[in-house]
């Protein structure tokens, strides 16, 4: 009997020393890591920074393309083409269909070039400017409401991703700055070109990864008189808007993304429970939504293989890219394509005219074609996935200022409440929407727009609330 005391009794202490470890361990993890200890004023320009005295000065910005560089695009858009033959009864699902591609070069030769005017006179119909941060020449829109009478003006910085541009916001900054009589808010909007994108100019240094590009962000929002600001923004712009909030939460007012997400390991675990046991953490409304892990797992290896090439060797395929605009319109609009709808890809024209005009897709590679930054645009996956970014742990640093998440079912992946929870410390918002893809601002801007001025109102009604 002794014995068999004895065994229950180590059974039990294991059992207790196994139950304290893994709180220990779990307590440890779900804690916030310590946020990184980045310089505000890390120079990123060429040469050295002993040299480099900035200019806080904010000039109107130009961004006319040259004359010469148009005329050399429609020589090359008018020279033949050589493409292979796509397999018979195949859609977008080996990339972008030749045939098809061909109309694009043909509408874009004949038809978008001879108005080039026009379409350069509607990119100008924002304010542009630029300004020097840590050494770096940053483009930006900025637009500030003209009727402002009964409304509260609200700072708010707009962050795009890749392969997009500040085009991506062209329907949504009206809505955004004109007064709106179902909200006591309208914006002050700030949209930059990111760093090595469209206007704004590439870091000359290694490791100018979202986490440094975040300060770069953050201190054009103070250069422009904003303590406190509002965030929205999805692909990169989810990703930077929650490095801002989690480096500087002393500046952000809210936090919005269309594309919410961690890789904290707490929230792939319970990704991972989800996969088996959704019932116990989705409802059956939302279930639609989530995949099962082996259909991530195999959208993730059907989809990602441009992330590994650009977090690996960008400049090999940006060198492919550059100064090729069939190339850079097949790269670029396949994404539009497969990204707004993945069903698009059963589709000879993979959709790309469903949710936008041509125009507007050929306006977006027009700023990466006459700045001549796709190279320096992809170098941001090579690194954001680094050793000296990994080991930042930015998912393990918690977001503290109000958040809000909106899915759009359509996009590349969704996160549940409790996985963004284990990193988003305070989500106020979170919603559902049965249409529209990765381009929200761009494919349903009256939509986004409903859902981040429903998120606004939480912001202030809470900070409201903490105030009395």
């Amino acid at each position: 009997m002794g014995v068999f005391t004895s065994f229950n009794g180590l059974l039990l202490l294991g059992i207790a020393v196994t139950t304290a470890m893994f709180v220990y361990k779990y307590q440890e993890i779900s804690s916030s890591a310590p946020i990184p200890d980045l310089k505000h004023d890390q120079y990123w320009g060429p040469g050295k920074a002993a040299e480099y005295k900035e200019n806080a000065a904010i000039k109107k910005f130009d961004i006319s393309a040259k004359p010469e560089l148009i005329e050399a695009l429609k020589k090359k858009l008018s020279e033949p083409l050589v493409l292979p033959e796509p397999l018979e009864g195949v859609g977008f699902q080996y990339g972008f269909n030749s045939k098809y591609l061909s109309e694009v070069i043909k509408y874009w030769r004949d038809s978008y070039l001879p108005k080039w005017n026009e379409r350069e006179t509607f990119l100008k119909q924002f304010p542009h400017y630029e300004t020097q941060i840590q050494g770096l020449r940053i483009h930006y829109i900025h637009v500030k409401p003209k009727a402002t009478e009964g409304k509260k003006v609200v700072p708010l910085l707009l962050i795009h991703g890749w392969p997009g541009s500040v085009r991506e916001f062209y329907r949504i900054i009206p809505l955004l700055t004109n007064p709106n009589p179902k909200s006591d808010y309208v914006f002050e909007v700030i949209a930059p070109s990111l760093p090595g994108y469209g206007w704004s100019q590439a870091a000359s240094k290694v490791n100018f990864g979202p986490a440094q590009m975040s300060i770069v962000l953050r201190n054009l929002m103070l250069r422009v008189g904003h303590e406190k600001f509002l965030i929205q923004g999805g692909d990169w712009g989810s990703i930077l808007g929650s490095s801002i909030s989690a480096l500087t939460p002393q500046n952000v007012l809210g936090y919005h993304s269309n594309l919410c997400n961690t890789n904290h390991v707490v929230a792939l675990v319970l990704k991972f429970a989800r996969s088996w046991f959704p019932s116990f953490f989705i409802t059956e409304e939302n279930r639609a939504f989530f995949k099962t892990m082996g259909k991530d797992l195999l959208f993730i290896m059907e989809e990602s293989g441009y992330m590994h090439i650009q977090a690996t060797k960008p400049d090999t395929i940006g060198t492919a890219l550059q100064q090729n605009p069939v190339g850079l319109a097949a790269y670029i609009l396949e994404k539009f394509s497969t990204w707004t709808n993945v069903e698009y890809r059963q589709l000879a024209d993979g959709g790309l005219t469903k949710r936008f005009t041509m125009d507007e897709l050929l306006d977006n590679i027009m700023i990466y074609y006459t700045t001549n930054s796709i190279t320096t645009s992809q170098r941001l996956y090579s690194e954001g996935f680094n050793k000296a970014q990994l080991s930042l742990k930015m998912d393990y640093v918690h977001v503290k200022p109000p958040t809000g998440c909106a899915r759009f079912y359509h996009d590349l992946l969704h996160a549940t409440d409790t996985e963004l929870g284990t990193r988003f410390k305070n989500i106020i918002h979170s919603t559902y929407h049965s249409n529209g893809g990765h381009f929200a601002a761009m494919e349903l801007p009256q939509i986004l727009y409903d859902d981040f001025i429903q998120f606004v109102d939480k912001v202030f009604a809470k900070s409201a609330t903490h105030n009395t």
